[in-house]
Order: C-alpha cells, then structure tokens, then sequence
C-alpha cells in the first residue's frame, strides 16, 4: 500500500512537470487499459473447447440428429459455435455445398469483425503516443531555448527544466507505446488463431454433411442378399 501512495504520489508529480503533453498521454493511456481489459474479457469469454463442440456437432449429425447439433451449438459461445450454427440451419434449408459455405463465410466475417471491433484503437495509440511524446519534447527543447534567448546561461535550471519536460514526455509516450502494440499483437495473434479453427471447424462440418449424405444413401442390406 505504501508502494502504491509513493509511486501514485511520483507519477503525478511527473505527470505535473512533464506539462499538458503528459495529461494528454495519461488519457490516452487510460484509453489502451480500458480497450485491453475489454478485449481480455471478450477473449476470456469466446475461449472454448473446440475439439468438444466439433466432435458433439459431427455425432449428431452423423445421426441425424441436426435439432441436437444446433443445441449443441448454442450451449458454446463465440465465433466457432456461431458459424457452425448457421452452417447446420442453411443444411436444414438446402443441400446445397456452395450455399452452405456461402453462409459459413459470410458468418465468419461477421465474428471476424466482433473479434477485432476495437483492435484499431489500440493500433492507433501505439502509433499516436511516441508522436505525443515527441511533441512534449519539441516543446520542451522550445523552453529551454527560450529561457535562453532572455536570460543566457544564467540561469541553469530554468533550462534544465525544459529539457526535462522534454525527456519525460518522449520516455511517458513510448512507456505508453510499447505495452499497447504488444497487447495488439497478443489479440491479433489470437485472432489468427480462432480464424484457423473456424476454417477447420467448417470443413469438418461439410465433410460430415456430405459423409452423413453417403450413409443415407448406401443401400440397406438384408438377410437374403447374405445367401
């Protein structure tokens, strides 16, 4: 607790030297933690057992079972279970492959874009922040000259303070920076990952409609036929 008092008491006065450049990267500083906590939690919720739901959705179908499927379905949240869901309710509408995939793809870009809904924020702020800062350090170079230009070098620490308003922005700014375009690319990373599960997910699914097809149509065999 102690900690948390000195380093809150530290990092205002800092906040205070460093000018009106630093107050406008601690808004945007809050505004990456608010995004990245939104995102974890998005992620947190859509994470499932992929494995489980595909092998759950491909036994009732193989049976015959597509109200079952679609339960299934409905009992998992995020992008996986959401494209199989519509994958097996075009199924029960037309037999089509081609309209089948159409609506698969279709769904997935429209979880694609709820997945990335926010991403460009953050992308925008690990850009934009080491900009900021490096204003806060052009108009820190601009004070200390300017001290200079009316009182010399006479006055020393009129000068320094410049450069030090100079120095905490362009530090502030890439401390921004830096951990924000690395949760960006921790989200896109998994991003990419839910896309590769979707497109597997969806095969899958074709492959069992067309197997689940074959059955239906394989001849039954009878006891006379064996003689």
């Amino acid at each position: 607790m102690d900690f948390m008092r000195a380093f809150g008491a530290t990092l205002y006065t800092k906040v205070q030297e460093g000018g009106w450049v630093m107050y406008v990267l601690l808004l945007v500083s809050i505004g990456a933690t608010a995004v990245i906590i939104y995102k974890y939690i998005v992620f947190k919720k859509v994470k499932i057992d992929t494995t489980e739901l595909v092998g759950q959705v491909r036994t009732h179908v193989l049976q015959g079972n597509h109200r079952g499927a679609v339960e299934s379905c409905e009992g998992f949240q995020g992008p996986i279970a959401a494209i199989l869901k519509a994958g097996l309710l075009k199924y029960e509408s037309t037999k089509s492959k081609e309209e089948i995939e159409k609506t698969i793809e279709n769904s997935a870009l429209h979880e694609v874009a709820i997945l990335e809904k926010g991403l460009v924020i953050l992308s925008s702020i690990a850009t934009i922040a080491p900009l900021i800062g490096f204003l806060g350090t052009v108009v820190g170079m601009i004070q200390s000259f300017d001290v200079i230009a009316e009182q010399g070098l006479n006055n020393p620490g009129a000068v320094a303070k410049g450069i030090s308003v100079a120095l905490l922005t362009t530090a502030f700014g890439l401390i921004v920076a830096i951990p924000t375009q690395s949760f960006y690319n921790f989200f896109t990373t998994n991003i990419s990952t839910f896309i590769r599960e979707m497109e597997t997910s969806s095969n899958i699914l074709i492959e069992t409609f067309q197997e689940s097809e074959r059955f239906a149509q394989r001849p039954a065999v009878t006891s006379g036929s064996a003689g």
